[in-house]
């Protein structure tokens, strides 16, 4: 199938071909085009943009072989200059689901038309034409959603804030003197208050991510700090259950490069989770080690048993952490799915929390180019992370080392 990708976005091009590359049973080429030379021979045609250009005359609109990329602010224009309300629209920025399912019924409908032109073809494309429009109400939906959600989000984190703020002036006793269980009531109170502003930013973060793609502000970090500042956040949970906490942290053999902020939030929604499952007087134990894995199957989520791991432990290319509870094990069928949004395990106990903080806690690791999974261990649940560590060139991985030697994870 011949592809014909008209943008000058290196990314939108890049994204295209990752998702062709899934197809495996198609053979296809994808070729970037300006406007002004477009090939005529192409079996697909994929628009970014089409209302700020000049689209060819007589073009086919059939949504079959066309897909336009409009931003919505363009999409009344567009169909002003197109002249026709059957041509299929995704809205940018475009997820990759949304593209991988387009690219899916094109390369589909390519084979039909190699081998025969099917009996019910006009029933079907006006099925799948008003699923299209369909489609692109839902877009304008989801976009609405989100664009409620954030401002939802900042006014009620707003209060949550200030809450916090007399909170903390009251326990400095700038307008008083304190008794001790005082002082516990407020402690608790601007540790629920947190907690509350971290499940807003939470579903804000999760709802924009599926649109826009934001890299982390990598810089040279220690996740010792990032490991106390979390600790810091949870010790009045820790210590309203009894728990025992041991931490365990070996010192990174290698530049690790993060965003101090998200790894935080990270070690935090692992850690609220372990306290929430694990009983009283349970026990909490945090390890942080050299690790060794190879990247090129990062595709697989969560770590799958055959991935390969390095042992040589003189060349680390990346830094794991481990949280692990004493609370009940987690059933396998339920490894995988924790990690999906507003998905719980609790398992008829404490159910406090949306689901939102492992959903966050892969996004912001994937973006750390990382792997986050859960798995169960005779003592408890571990919930682990990993993120590379860096070489001298900013932001590049180092690579596999190849003569290393492979186990099973």
């Amino acid at each position: 199938m011949h592809v014909i990708l008209i943008s000058r976005d290196g990314d939108l091009y890049k994204l295209c071909r990752e998702i062709l590359n899934e197809f495996d049973s198609l053979d296809w080429h994808l070729v970037k085009a300006s406007p002004e030379n477009c090939p005529p021979d192409g079996d697909f045609y994929i628009w970014d943009s089409p209302a700020r250009i000049d689209l060819p005359q007589g073009i086919d609109q059939r949504f079959s072989k066309h897909l336009f990329l409009v931003p919505r602010s363009d999409v009344a224009k567009f169909h002003e200059n197109l002249g026709s309300a059957e041509a299929a629209i995704l809205l940018k920025p475009v997820t990759r689901a949304c593209l991988s399912a387009f690219l899916g019924f094109a390369a589909s409908t390519f084979h039909e038309r190699i081998s025969a032109a099917h009996s019910l073809r006009a029933d079907r494309d006006e099925m799948l034409q008003c699923l299209i429009q369909s489609n692109l109400q839902l877009q304008e939906y989801d976009q609405d959603r989100t664009n409620f959600l954030a401002r939802a989000v900042h006014d009620f984190r707003a209060p949550l804030t200030a809450t916090s703020g007399y909170c903390g002036l009251l326990l400095s006793e700038a307008v008083g003197p304190l008794t001790d269980d005082q002082k516990e009531v407020l402690r608790r109170m601007q540790h629920s208050t947190k907690r509350l502003s971290r499940m807003a930013s939470a579903m804000f973060e999760l709802s924009v991510g599926r649109h826009v793609k934001r890299q982390p502000d990598l810089r040279k970090g220690d996740i010792r700090e990032c490991v106390d500042q979390a600790l810091h956040e949870v010790t009045p949970f820790i210590d309203g259950k009894n728990l025992s906490l041991a931490v365990d942290l070996d010192r990174e053999m290698g530049t690790l490069y993060l965003e101090p902020g998200q790894i935080e939030q990270v070690l935090i929604n692992l850690l609220d989770n372990a306290c929430k499952f694990t009983p009283k007087s349970g026990s909490i134990e945090i390890r942080g080690y050299p690790f060794f894995w190879d990247r090129r199957t990062m595709r697989l989520s969560p770590m799958a048993r055959t991935e390969r791991r390095y042992e040589d432990f003189r060349s680390p290319n990346s830094y794991r952490m481990d949280i692990r509870g004493s609370g009940p094990r987690i059933p396998r069928e339920h490894l995988e799915k924790i990690f999906e949004e507003y998905t719980s395990y609790a398992g008829g106990q404490d159910r406090s929390g949306g689901g939102l903080g492992l959903a966050i806690c892969r996004m912001i690791i994937t973006a750390h180019e990382g792997r986050v999974w859960a798995e169960n261990t005779e003592q408890g649940p571990r919930f682990s992370f990993a993120i590379p560590v860096r070489s001298a060139e900013f932001g590049k991985p180092d690579a596999p080392q190849p003569q290393l030697t492979n186990s099973e994870a």
